[in-house]
């Protein structure tokens, strides 16, 4: 029986995390005996893990990772808060609009020191969400594979950096063929070792969770309901949406609410925004929800207003409870949605959004059709599983 460890942040409430618990719900553990690293023992889908893998002790330096700087240095883990203030200085240097993503890689790598080494050798190490320094540097295995979840040409990263540490993996796993191709052109050198494995889906369960009861304000809203299920960050484009419903107020169409269920350190910024257009009453900031689908069950329409994805895993799960899909036209989002099909991809643009929802507000017969081929489609994918398999 190969020995698999299997590695990420936590298990905060995040697209991510949801398809990591559907691989490990279908994993078979009959022939494979897997561990889970944690960095964090934390997050609201903790009691969502299955009890197939093994979930290794937490470790007092790499929690670290999920802590503020200066809860950092409390803890008295002084050079690694060292790390992350340099890593915070460096990236800042440049004109990125969004230095998120260089911050954290430049965290891991200088950080890299004083991190300990993962003791037992593995047939099989993957590391499920980038940036992937741990299994790279600090485990032993025979064969390593990375995770891409994101369309990497749209964010900004030290490419020199992350050579090297892709370098360090014998198979690199993309969520769709579009997120391959983005990868594959940002890193060419790179093309030989990149496959495609879609994100494990549940739809029984996602079916059952959303007859759950729950207390949800959309069952007595009378408007046409709208549900987006996102992060609250500037990759999510949450504050294009508030935009977007501000412009379909001055065009008269003022019968529509729009929910997010998410959380995330744009809040504050979303919160102000949302009253400075007056829309505190229309358009609903829900929150973290462990559930979500009873609130995508209640909406009329499901919209991701994202400005990039490598494969929104709440697209799949709005079309898996046959509702219209409004997504915007990232670079990825032909293989997610067949425009007009199963769903409609709008310009990239608040116009975009405005234009898009218009359509279908006005046209309800588009929306049935589009609901309609959803719940036909077969979106049972377990069979996505043989591929790891087979390179395991």
């Amino acid at each position: 029986m190969k020995n698999i460890l299997i590695t990420t942040f936590d298990m905060e409430v995040g697209g991510v995390e949801r398809s990591l618990i559907s691989m490990l719900s279908n994993f078979d553990y009959e022939s494979y005996q897997v561990d889970l690293m944690l960095y964090s023992h934390t997050g609201d889908f903790m009691s969502l893990l299955p009890t197939g893998p093994n979930l290794i002790e937490e470790s007092n330096i790499y929690k670290t990772f999920r802590m503020s700087i200066s809860e950092v240095i409390k803890t008295g883990q002084l050079s690694i808060g060292m790390t992350r203030l340099l890593a915070k200085y460096r990236a800042g240097i440049g004109k990125s609009a969004e230095t998120g993503y260089k911050q954290m890689q430049y965290m891991w790598k200088y950080a890299l020191p004083f991190l300990p080494k993962v003791e037992k050798q593995y047939d099989v190490a993957i590391s499920y969400l980038w940036p992937h320094y741990v299994v790279a540097e600090k485990v032993k295995a025979k064969t390593k594979i990375a995770w891409i979840h994101t369309d990497f040409s749209t964010v900004d990263t030290d490419i020199d950096m992350d050579v090297k540490m892709w370098n360090k993996f014998n198979h690199i796993v993309a969520v769709s063929e579009d997120c391959k191709q983005a990868f594959i052109k940002k890193y060419p050198s790179l093309k030989k070792k990149v496959m495609v494995m879609e994100n494990i889906t549940s739809p029984d369960l996602v079916q059952s969770l959303a007859n759950e009861k729950v207390e949800n304000p959309m069952d007595s809203d009378p408007r046409f309901k709208i549900v987006t299920v996102a992060r609250l960050s500037h990759a999510k484009g949450i504050d294009q949406a508030v935009r977007a419903l501000k412009l379909l107020k001055v065009k008269g169409i003022d019968q529509i609410a729009w929910y997010v269920v998410g959380y995330g350190g744009d809040e504050s910024m979303l919160r102000e925004l949302i009253a400075a257009n007056d829309l505190s009453e229309s358009f609903i900031l829900l929150g973290k929800k462990t559930n979500p689908y009873p609130y995508m069950k209640a909406a009329d329409l499901y919209v991701q207003p994202s400005r990039y994805e490598g494969k929104a895993v709440t697209v799949g799960e709005a079309q898996i409870l046959g509702k219209p899909v409004l997504i915007t036209n990232y670079p990825t989002a032909g293989s997610q949605v067949r425009d007009g099909i199963d769903g409609v991809i709008c310009e990239l643009s608040v116009k975009g959004v405005v234009d898009g929802i218009e359509r279908l507000f006005n046209n309800l017969k588009l929306g049935k059709h589009l609901a309609s081929n959803c719940i036909k489609n077969d979106y049972h994918n377990v069979k996505e599983l043989q591929k790891l398999y087979e390179i395991v």
